[in-house]
């Protein structure tokens, strides 16, 4: 299996969203990315990342949201240009994991009609809620006529321990996280905004728009412990981090 690290956009936000004590008028500029597997029995994309229409007119998509996240990619940086560096298409990819559905993780859905959306049952209840909006979940970038198959517990996808989903509940009530192992470069977990930061990780901060804080704090927890045993964790969007990864052609194996 190959394991290659894609670009979803860029977003500016308020600093202290992620950690509270930052000054009010700092910002963090947070890369989003996307994770491409190709297994040999299908491709398996992690997440989507932003829509490319939010590059020019965020608002249009995003509403109000778009004053607090603030997409400062290229009109290249998505996960469909991205798969074109790889020669793949859209209808190329069979299976589309969504650690949840949040906009800037969901948001190229759409393009992917020849998949099967993968989730956690209790994130598209909190998606298709009465709240939903205020929320940050907006129908256009998760509510598609694709096959969506929900799960609840940890789930081997493969059957053959290369990929695991992993329930990772705190920033969204159906978070989802993936421990990916490869046979050269080893173990890593794709921990989406289960910790967004590496700092979130180290000191266990909670930012501004987590859920339910003693479920994330869980969660951490777990990630730590997996840490601890040798996985490499690949956060949310650890601006630092993705700097020093390999993407695109340069896959992980």
């Amino acid at each position: 299996m190959k394991m290659h690290i894609l670009s979803g956009g860029r977003l500016r936000m308020r600093k202290n969203v992620y950690l509270p004590e930052a000054e009010r008028g700092d910002t963090i500029d947070l890369p989003v990315s996307c994770v491409l597997l190709r297994h040999s029995q299908g491709n398996v994309l992690f997440d989507t990342g932003c829509h490319p229409s939010t590059v020019e007119d965020s608002a249009a998509r995003w509403g109000a949201m778009a004053k607090a996240m603030v997409p400062i990619g290229g009109p290249e940086e998505n996960v469909v240009s991205g798969l074109a560096t790889l020669g793949l298409a859209p209808e190329d990819i069979d299976v589309v994991v969504n650690s949840h559905f949040h906009s800037d993780h969901c948001g190229c859905n759409e393009f992917f009609k020849r998949a099967t959306i993968f989730c956690h049952s209790k994130e598209l209840e909190a998606a298709q809620g009465s709240d939903a909006l205020q929320r940050g979940y907006i129908p256009a970038d998760w509510q598609h006529p694709m096959p969506t198959v929900t799960i609840d517990t940890e789930r081997d996808f493969f059957g053959d321990g290369r990929l695991t989903l992993l329930p990772l509940p705190g920033h969204t009530p159906g978070t989802l996280g993936a421990v990916v192992n490869l046979a050269r470069d080893g173990s890593f977990l794709l921990a989406a905004d289960a910790v967004a930061l590496r700092e979130n990780l180290d000191r266990e901060v909670m930012p501004r728009n987590t859920w339910d804080p003693d479920l994330a704090l869980g969660s951490i927890r777990e990630i730590q412990r997996l840490e601890r045993a040798g996985t490499t964790v690949l956060f949310g969007h650890d601006a630092a981090q993705w700097e020093e990864l390999r993407k695109g052609v340069d896959a992980y194996e």
